[in-house]
């Protein structure tokens, strides 16, 4: 096993890597008690060596590291990659390219919904994957044996696991379906954190124009505040705090504090001014241009067992393909196509028309039924 220190050692290790055709990579982070995720170690897994990089060595500057994740001649492997990106993205201010995820791989392999690494593991490469270090808190120096082989399995194994998947995806045809996700992955657009659309993640009742409104402005707010302290959003106020603000739309500080969450002092403090002011600048938005959430469509008399068979049909799709059902198409994709041909959703596009869009139009409009044969669904024209 191989613990990266210092800046030279990670250099040498780059430079052999940049002549890779892959590498494996993953990372250990904490993030409870801060905004940001805190990086504590990096796995990367190359031809013939893995190693475990350490970020909060004395002195490590991680450059050399950020240059590899950026050399668009080194395909990067993670599983279940998001996360990962996140903290690149925020560390090195970039995302690493090309990508490769091996949940999102697997699904369209046919492994089902968001398949754990270590069944991968098991299934692809043979391997048993100790995960009794998966809690452990990877900020803590030294780190032990045990720590380490946990951290390095989730590379080592992750090399054969990528080239299975890759096989499979090249002898069915379908290295193209990934091409959707992975550009979600490497489009920076992806990890921005707007303040200004951080309420849409506050789940409220009200659907008042002006109530969102002072809801859009409380929550960037606390965002910045949580971005600049880098503190976790729930640490500063928690989500009821500010719906109850946005409802009951506070202009002094007397009022703020009979607000259920906040004592009288954080109404008379820095936090009972940022909000106040975050409350007037709502007051001062148009009523034309306040926030305004858009419903799902009430369905017709009739369409909800219309949705159900498409539900059916998908899980039918779904199996005949080996593709998991989320990457086809979700709930509200179902109800869209129920009430409209020409719903703009992913399932009546591309490769999950052809494996799903067509037939539940066809069997929405009556050209093909459903029907068990020999205790097995199928399709059947009509």
């Amino acid at each position: 096993m191989t613990l990266i220190t210092d800046t030279e050692a990670l250099e040498d290790f780059c430079a052999d890597q940049a002549q890779a055709d892959f590498i494996a990579v993953d990372t250990e982070f904490l993030r409870e008690n801060t905004y940001w995720p805190k990086l504590c170690l990096v796995q990367i897994a190359g031809p013939g060596r893995a190693v475990a990089v350490d970020p909060l060595a004395p002195g490590m500057d991680l450059a050399p590291l950020y240059r590899v994740m950026a050399d668009t001649s080194v395909l990067k492997v993670f599983h279940s990659a998001r996360q990962d990106i996140e903290i690149f993205v925020h560390e090195s201010g970039a995302v690493p390219r090309p990508l490769f995820d091996t949940q999102v791989a697997a699904m369209v392999c046919g492994f089902g919904e968001s398949v754990a690494y270590d069944t991968l593991a098991s299934r692809l490469a043979g391997a048993r994957i100790d995960k009794s270090s998966r809690f452990t808190d990877w900020s803590k120096r030294p780190l032990t044996d045990k720590q380490l082989r946990y951290a390095l399995d989730d590379v080592v194994y992750l090399r054969p696991v990528y080239e299975q998947l890759r096989g499979r995806l090249t002898e069915s045809g379908r290295e193209s379906w990934l091409e959707e996700e992975m550009a979600v992955l490497t489009d920076p657009a992806t990890y921005a954190m707007e303040p200004e659309q951080a309420w849409r993640r506050i789940k409220t009742r009200s659907t008042a124009p002006r109530v969102l409104a002072v809801l859009r402005e409380v929550a960037a707010w606390r965002e910045r505040e949580a971005q600049k302290r880098d503190l976790p959003r729930g640490r500063l106020l928690r989500d009821e705090v500010l719906i109850e603000i946005s409802n009951q739309q506070p202009r002094m500080p007397a009022e703020l504090a009979r607000c259920r969450g906040l004592s009288p002092s954080m109404a008379d403090g820095w936090q009972g001014a940022g909000l106040l002011a975050a409350v007037a600048r709502a007051q001062e938005v148009p009523l034309g241009e306040c926030p305004r959430l858009v419903d799902r469509p009430v369905l017709p008399p009739g369409a909800g067992p219309v949705v159900e068979m498409l539900k059916v049909l998908l899980k039918l799709c779904s199996d005949e393909h080996g593709v998991a059902q989320k990457l086809i198409a979700n709930v509200a994709d179902l109800e869209q196509i129920a009430i409209d041909d020409a719903a703009d959703v992913p399932a009546l596009r591309g490769w999950r028309r052809q494996v799903f869009g067509d037939h539940a139009l066809a069997v929405k409009h009556g050209r093909l039924a459903l029907a068990i044969k020999g205790k097995r669904l199928t399709l059947v024209p009509l």
